[in-house]
């Protein structure tokens, strides 16, 4: 499940509880506009020891070398084989209009990090030039028992590629089923290439469900938040990449011209139904279903309140894993 949880951080010790007796094994923290991915984990931590935690994710700009390494050996070591990291370019929008800073090189900086936080983790001083930063004499004083999976939030080729040969795997994210397959092979071919097995290679997968019948509600609602997403470059970029460039341009169109109510409309229904989880709550967990049968191995539900008739806890029990 996607957290945090809806409500007061807090307050949110029942519902961590909840989440675990329902069957639930991990929990994700995103760091966009909300709480930051650390502390929904930290308190997870200490609250519901049957949760894995994860980031998914932590923008790779938004700390400095050595504070980053802070924060992942700090929640390794509070909750030993049970955190992962998650890192990620994130977007232009979020670095350089909300952070006010300079998106360059997205590629090279989420690789750097990755190879920082390996070397950072490994417990030896650093004095390093990276391609995207230099670190002159730093040594990480916390020494997790368990190093934590690194793992990279992947769109196009170049990262999953990045996610196949030096990362633990891949974190994924607004794509259907049948697209999981599509970007599996390129982690899998990247990491037999780099002489590792692609088996070892976990795949996350950030999925958007709204359990609900109406599905003309949800399609009109799921269309604020597809066009809000695939209107950024970088999402832009993957769905090109994976053949959604017909399907799209006319919602590209109409958003470039300033039209946001014609890009609304220009978004096929079958578009709405790839990327967003809906129907029956069976219907739903089928689907869901389908993201592991073609690769997935974990998944992080992202519960949309698109239908007000669908109240998020109810929605959080129907699909769990003991649901019948």
């Amino acid at each position: 499940m996607t957290v945090p949880l809806p409500g007061h951080l807090h307050a949110h010790e029942r519902q961590l509880r909840q989440l675990a007796d329902l069957g639930y094994s991990d929990i994700w923290s995103a760091e966009a506009d909300s709480s930051d991915a650390f502390t929904p984990l930290a308190l997870a931590a200490a609250w519901e020891p049957r949760l894995r935690l994860g980031t998914a994710i932590v923008p790779a700009y938004t700390r400095s070398p050595a504070l980053f390494a802070q924060s992942v050996a700090s929640l390794a070591d509070a909750a030993p084989g049970r955190f992962a990291i998650g890192i990620g370019s994130s977007s232009n929008v979020i670095i350089e209009r909300w952070n006010g800073i300079p998106f360059v090189e997205p590629y090279k900086k989420t690789r750097d990090v990755v190879r920082f936080l390996r070397d950072a983790l490994s417990g030896e001083k650093i004095s390093k030039q990276y391609d995207t930063f230099k670190v002159d004499g730093f040594r990480l004083g916390v020494r997790p028992e368990v190093k934590p999976p690194i793992l990279v939030a992947a769109l196009r080729e170049g990262m999953l590629r990045l996610a196949g040969r030096e990362a633990d795997g891949a974190i994924i994210n607004w794509l259907s089923p049948d697209d999981v397959r599509t970007v599996t092979k390129v982690v899998h071919d990247a990491a037999t290439k780099a002489g590792a097995d692609p088996a070892t290679k976990e795949i996350v997968a950030r999925i958007f469900v709204c359990p609900s019948d109406n599905a003309d509600v949800v399609r009109a609602g799921a269309r604020f938040a597809i066009a809000a997403y695939l209107n950024v470059p970088v999402y832009a970029e993957f769905h090109r990449w994976l053949g959604r460039g017909d399907a799209l341009a006319g919602m590209w169109a109409a958003w470039k011209a300033g039209d946001r109510k014609a890009a609304l409309a220009a978004i096929p229904d079958s578009v709405v139904d790839d990327l967003v989880v809906h129907g029956s709550p069976a219907e739903c967990r089928a689907k869901i279903d389908r993201y592991f049968a073609n690769g997935v191995n974990t998944s992080s539900l992202a519960i949309l309140a698109l239908d007000p008739a669908v109240d998020f806890w109810s929605a959080v029990e129907s699909l769990a894993p003991r649901a019948t």
